[in-house]
């Protein structure tokens, strides 16, 4: 019982959990904002790409 008590009460490695807590959540919403934005962001890139080869003077 006191190896459990002495467990609960430790607090070390917190911050370091807590640092991956947090590195895991902003991972998560950088992954999420990156995917929704994913099919968008390719037909941006082929208007640009079509711009830039109506542009050139042939």
């Amino acid at each position: 019982m006191a190896i459990l008590t002495r467990f609960w009460v430790d607090e070390s490695g917190a911050t370091a959990i807590e640092y991956a807590l947090i590195g895991t959540l902003a991972s998560v919403a950088i992954l999420g904002g990156v995917m929704a934005l994913s099919g968008n962001l390719g037909l941006v890139f082929d208007a640009v790409a079509t711009a830039f080869t109506n542009a050139m003077p042939s």
